[in-house]
């Protein structure tokens, strides 16, 4: 029996174009999908640099805030010690006496807590 032999397909498997066609479409999706993937990554980049950005700032100023408290703190400290310094007991007492007078809410506030807080310790010991 003799093949005929006409037309462009001579001698070629018919399957192979197809899969020559299938093989161009899957390098195709591959690189578009590739850059899709690209061009996310790229936009969760900028996202993560503006996001690390917000969080340098806020601790920045919170580094700010803590550093004013630290030193309005070693200012009152200082000026305690100033105070105790330049002050006899006698002194103390009649400012704590005036300090009371001026302020007897919290004064009691103040009694009661540390009455509390000296009955806890005692009937722990």
């Amino acid at each position: 029996m003799v093949q005929e032999t006409t037309g462009p397909d001579f001698g070629r498997d018919p399957s192979a174009s197809n899969d020559a066609g299938l093989s161009a479409q899957a390098q195709g999706a591959a690189a578009e999908l590739g850059r899709k993937a690209a061009h996310t990554a790229e936009r969760m980049r900028g996202r993560a640099a503006e996001g690390l950005d917000s969080a340098a700032r806020s601790v920045n100023a919170g580094g700010e805030r803590v550093a004013h408290a630290a030193h309005n703190a070693a200012d009152a400290l200082s000026t305690s010690a100033r105070y105790v310094r330049d002050n006899d007991l006698r002194d103390m007492v009649d400012d704590m006496l005036d300090v009371v007078r001026d302020n007897p809410g919290p004064a009691l506030l103040g009694a009661a807590a540390l009455g509390f807080l000296l009955g806890r310790a005692i009937s722990r010991g």
